[in-house]
């Protein structure tokens, strides 16, 4: 049996559930391994999501949202990726998830008013440009620069593995305008008329539908009034943003672990060897029975950080450690899905041959496991 929702969900995380499954069955599920053969999906997915009412869950409905909190923004993201079966198409999908916080946090009405709503309408995709070719998880050392002429910044430098970056049509993107350091650090929103490029879509182990762009910034002229904040203070948001990143993250991998067990469990009661199913030995059994474990125990940190962060509390050591423990759970889970399923397993046409690929990522993106580690022993007082 699928492993249950958490306990404190309401009837209003049940309905966006009911809806969010309901799109994903329907507008995913039946074409998401041929998108995942092409490399991407269709952009009018984004204006599909939009009119079901699942794309705005976690923003205000002032600017076009659906309204809710973050338990209802990784409740839906839950099921696209349980009901839709690629997390390809799911995080290209929720690129805003990370993008738009920041102008939320910091941003002026003005700017709220002018990128929120075409986004949440699924006319606009926005994407969030912070890793750089010659650094990733050191944010505090990145190089694009934007030098002040007037009423605009010239932008020069480049971006590396930005998820929805093809297609984008802004980048919400550190820049450098002050000194060395993370004191030196701000946030500008960079729209495609600006002049950014796409020098390359990236090649990825996994993850294949979502679009993964390096960005090149060559001068690009951007008004000062896509400032973010203050000059100099960018870095602060940018910290604050990782830590509900590192959750929408740890919940990813609570979702596809439990879609890897759902397969698993599904295979093993359908195929027979020697004589009966492979759930009929006790070896099926008990490695059904560690992946469900590990899974209850990573989901139940997970919601436990959601809860505290809802609270108002200060969770960056705490969803640094959700994301390391749900990470390295979603791993084993996903191999042992693949050993359950034998030579299909690593089939293509099969699920968990994707899962597998897929879950490699999230030891690595929105900070590696060994970053995570710092952050840890830094917030604990190690």
């Amino acid at each position: 049996m699928p492993l249950p929702p958490p306990l404190f969900e309401n009837d209003v995380h049940a309905t966006l559930r009911s809806a969010a499954r309901r799109w994903a069955r329907t507008e995913i599920a039946p074409f998401a391994h041929a998108w995942e053969e092409q490399g991407e999906f269709p952009r009018a997915l984004y204006e599909s999501a939009a009119a079901a009412g699942v794309l705005g869950i976690g923003y205000p409905e002032t600017y076009g949202g659906a309204g809710g909190d973050l338990s209802h923004v990784l409740a839906a993201a839950e099921e696209f990726i349980l009901e839709g079966k690629s997390v390809g198409v799911a995080v290209g999908l929720g690129s805003h998830r990370i993008a738009l916080p920041p102008i939320l946090l910091v941003g002026t009405e003005a700017q709220k008013q002018k990128f929120l709503p075409p986004v949440l309408r699924g006319e606009q995709i926005a994407a969030l440009a912070i890793t750089e070719p010659g650094g990733g998880s050191d944010v505090a050392s990145l190089t694009t620069r934007a030098v002040r002429e007037g009423d605009h910044y010239l932008v020069s430098g480049a971006k590396m593995f930005i998820t929805s970056g093809c297609r984008a049509d802004f980048l919400v993107t550190a820049v450098r305008t002050g000194g060395d350091g993370h004191a030196g650090i701000s946030l500008l929103v960079i729209e495609r008329e600006h002049g950014f490029t796409v020098s390359r879509k990236l090649a990825k182990m996994g993850w294949w539908a979502s679009d993964t762009a390096e960005i090149a910034f060559d001068g690009c002229r951007v008004p000062v009034s896509n400032l973010l904040g203050e000059e100099h203070q960018g870095f602060v948001p940018i910290m604050m943003n990782f830590s509900v990143e590192r959750l929408l993250l740890a919940s990813n991998c609570v979702a596809i672990a439990e879609l890897a067990y759902r397969e698993s469990m599904a295979y093993a009661r359908e195929r027979q060897a020697f004589g009966r199913s492979v759930s009929g030995f006790q070896v099926t059994r008990h490695k059904l029975a560690d992946m469900a474990t590990r899974l209850a125990a990573a989901r139940a940190l997970t919601q436990e950080v959601l809860q505290r962060h809802l609270r108002g509390e200060m969770v960056t050591g705490l969803a640094a450690m959700a994301k390391n423990a749900a990470t390295d759970m979603c791993s084993a889970v996903c191999d042992q899905a693949v050993q359950i399923h034998g030579g299909y397993g690593y089939m293509r046409e099969y699920v968990v041959e994707r899962l597998f690929r897929d879950a490699r990522l999230y030891p690595i993106g929105g900070g590696t496991r060994e970053i995570m580690n710092e952050v840890i022993s830094k917030t604990e007082g190690y």
